[in-house]
């Protein structure tokens, strides 16, 4: 019969035994080693039933197909793009997977994307053994990033930033007007209309990044983004302008009898 060696939300280092026997699974930085389950990273332990998974607290970034990711395009080939997502391998976009359009042979692929542009993509293949990331840019808001500003948090925070079923980037977006994609990669896209609403934005994440684990944290962000927001204006009162008073108008008459009185 297997044994549990740890509890909820326990802090563990590399190496330690959290489960022995085969009742229990692991999943996320925690390994299966014959009869023992343990952590190959420093991390917090989360248990559900016979689950026994830790999150990493640090660490880069470990693709899984589906994942949205913000990438950097830092070379290019003669019908590929070569992308940084923060992964000990590089991600490669391939002309096919990038768009719609008939590119012949030979284009120059810079008229789509160049040296140094953001990029939102999906990665399509991930191939452990082999270290093959294949991305895309085909699908419903994946996009070049034209405008707004970047920031990066450790991936291992991105759940917490994101909330159960959005709840939190949803709060910060409500308050702040602000588009924000969160990519699965700990990169981060923030654009507003006011830069002021995009620092506060930024401020908000990277709080909850660093006290991801706190308790009351909802209610912590939702006061520092109120407490965050500028004051509204107050419409400046039109000044009040002097009217010269207008003199009555005269009467026909009066005007035939003052005529009368020059002419005598």
């Amino acid at each position: 019969m297997g044994e549990l060696k740890v509890k909820d939300k326990d802090i563990v280092i590399p190496g330690e035994i959290l489960a022995t026997g085969m009742d229990y699974l692991p999943a996320g930085a925690a390994i299966r080693e014959k009869e023992e389950i343990v952590a190959s990273h420093l991390g917090i332990v989360s248990l559900k039933d016979r689950l026994v998974k830790v999150i990493p607290l640090t660490g880069r970034y470990f693709p899984k197909k589906g994942d949205t990711v913000i990438g950097k395009i830092i070379d290019i080939t003669f019908s590929s793009w070569i992308v940084e997502i923060g992964c000990s391998n590089r991600a490669v976009l391939n002309v096919r997977d990038a768009t719609s359009d008939f590119i012949e042979r030979g284009e120059d692929l810079r008229q789509y994307f160049t040296f140094g542009d953001y990029i939102v993509a999906e990665v399509l293949k991930y191939s452990p053994t082999q270290g093959a990331i294949d991305l895309s840019t085909k699908g419903p808001g994946l996009h070049k990033i034209t405008k707004g500003k970047i920031i990066r948090v450790t991936p291992s925070k991105v759940p917490r930033i994101i909330g159960k079923q959005g709840s939190m980037i949803s709060l910060i977006k409500d308050a702040t007007a602000c588009r924000i994609i969160v990519g699965q990669n700990g990169t981060i896209w923030i654009s507003g209309e006011d830069i002021g609403m995009e620092q506060l934005a930024e401020k908000a994440i990277l709080a909850i990044e660093e006290k991801s684990h706190t308790s009351g944290l909802t209610e912590e962000i939702k006061k520092l983004l109120d407490e965050g927001k500028p004051k509204k204006a107050i419409p400046a009162k039109k000044p009040i302008t002097q009217v010269e008073a207008k003199k009555p108008i005269k009467k026909k008459s009066e005007v035939k009898k003052e005529v009368k009185k020059v002419k005598k």
